[in-house]
C-alpha cells in the first residue's frame, strides 16, 4: 500500500511539473508573436480571446483535427517516432530544475550532467525525422541540424565548466545558492553571453534557424510533416528554448533568488522569480528573432569553432587561475 501511494505521490508531482510547462509552452508562442508584432509595428494575435490569448489554442486545434500525411516512400516507423523523441526529450529535461530550495521533481546530485546529456540527445529527434522523410530537403536540414547543434555543446559545455569551478558541485541548487552574494552573470559576464547566443544554436532560432531555413529548404526537417506531427515538433522546439531559458537563469542569474532582499520584493514567491528570469530571456529570444538577420552557415560554424570554442578555453583558464591565486577554490 505505501508503495502505491508513493507511485501516485510521483504521478501527482510530475503531472504538477508537466502540465504548466505545456501551458507554458502554448503562452509563449503567443508571446513571441506579440513581440515580433511589436517589433514591426503591426498588432499580431489580437482576435482570437482576450489580446488574441487563445490563439495558440486555436492552432492547436486546427493541428489536431489535420489530416496526417505519411510520405509513400518514407521509413514510417522511424517518422512517426521522430516527432514524438523530440517532444518527449524537451520535456524529461525538465525533470531536474529546481524553482526552489524545495520544489524540484528530481534533485539528483549530477543535474547539470543529466541537463546537458538530454538537451544534447534532441538532435536524434531531428535527424530521424530528415532521414526517415526521404526527402532531400528534410535530409540536408537534419544534417545542417546534426551539425549546428553538436558545434554549440562544445562551447556550452566549456561554459558550464567556469560555473562549475565557482561552485564546485553538480547540482542545480547548489549552482543557485552559490550565488547568494553574487549572481555569476558578473563575473562571468563574458559566458553568459557566449552561453545565451550558443542557446539560440542550440534551438536553431534565428539568426541560426538554418536547419529550416524557409528560403533553401522549404521548412527543412519538418517538409513532409503535417499535422499533430508537425506540432510536436513545434511543442518540443519550443520546451527546449524554456529550457535554454531556464538553463541561463539558473546558471548565471541566481535562479529562484530574489535580486534584492528588501521589502516588498521578498513577499515573491522564489518560483516566480525564476518564472520571471526565464521570460526576461524569452522576451530576448524573440527580439533577436525580429531584428538580426539570418546567417551564412560558414559564418555558423566559424562563429562557434573559430571564436566561441577558443574563448571559453581561454576563459576557463582565467576563472582557474583566479579561483586558485586567490584561494577560492570550492572546499579549500
Amino acid at each position: 500500500m505505501a508503495e502505491l501511494l508513493i507511485f501516485f505521490e510521483q504521478i501527482y508531482r510530475i503531472l504538477f511539473l508537466l502540465i504548466p510547462v505545456l501551458v507554458s509552452v502554448a503562452m509563449i508562442v503567443w508571446l513571441d508573436r506579440r513581440v515580433w508584432a511589436f517589433v514591426q509595428k503591426r498588432r499580431g494575435p489580437n482576435v482570437v480571446g482576450p489580446f488574441g490569448l487563445f490563439q495558440t489554442l486555436a492552432d492547436a486545434l486546427k493541428y489536431i483535427f489535420k489530416e496526417i500525411i505519411i510520405p509513400a516512400s518514407s521509413n514510417k516507423v522511424i517518422f512517426i517516432l521522430a516527432p514524438i523523441v523530440t517532444m518527449t526529450l524537451a520535456l524529461i529535461a525538465w525533470a531536474v530544475i529546481p524553482f526552489s530550495e524545495t520544489f524540484v521533481l528530481a534533485d539528483i546530485n549530477v543535474g547539470i550532467l543529466y541537463l546537458f546529456a538530454v538537451s544534447s540527445l534532441g538532435v536524434y529527434g531531428i535527424i530521424m525525422g530528415g532521414w526517415a522523410s526521404n526527402s532531400k530537403y528534410p535530409f540536408l536540414g537534419a544534417i545542417r541540424s546534426a551539425a549546428q547543434m553538436v558545434s554549440y555543446e562544445v562551447s556550452i559545455g566549456v561554459i558550464i565548466i567556469n560555473v562549475l569551478l565557482c561552485v564546485g558541485s553538480l547540482n542545480l541548487s547548489d549552482i543557485v545558492l552559490a550565488q547568494k552574494d553574487l549572481w555569476f552573470v558578473i563575473p562571468l559576464f563574458p559566458m553568459f553571453i557566449i552561453f545565451f547566443i550558443s542557446a539560440l544554436a542550440e534551438t536553431n532560432r534565428p539568426p541560426f534557424d538554418l536547419p529550416e531555413a524557409e528560403a533553401e529548404l522549404v521548412a527543412g526537417y519538418q517538409t513532409e510533416y503535417s499535422g499533430m506531427m508537425y506540432a510536436m515538433f513545434w511543442l518540443g522546439e519550443y520546451a527546449n528554448i524554456l529550457l535554454m531559458c531556464a538553463m541561463g537563469s539558473i546558471l548565471f542569474l541566481g535562479g529562484w533568488l530574489s535580486p534584492i532582499d528588501l521589502f516588498p520584493f521578498n513577499i515573491i514567491p522564489a518560483p516566480i522569480w525564476l518564472i520571471l528570469k526565464i521570460l526576461f530571456l524569452f522576451i530576448l529570444f524573440a527580439l533577436i528573432k525580429a531584428i538580426v538577420p539570418r546567417y551564412r552557415y560558414d559564418q555558423l560554424m566559424k562563429l562557434g569553432w573559430k571564436i566561441f570554442l577558443p574563448f571559453s578555453l581561454i576563459y576557463v583558464v582565467l576563472t582557474a587561475s583566479f579561483l586558485m591565486y586567490f584561494d577560492l577554490l570550492p572546499g579549500n
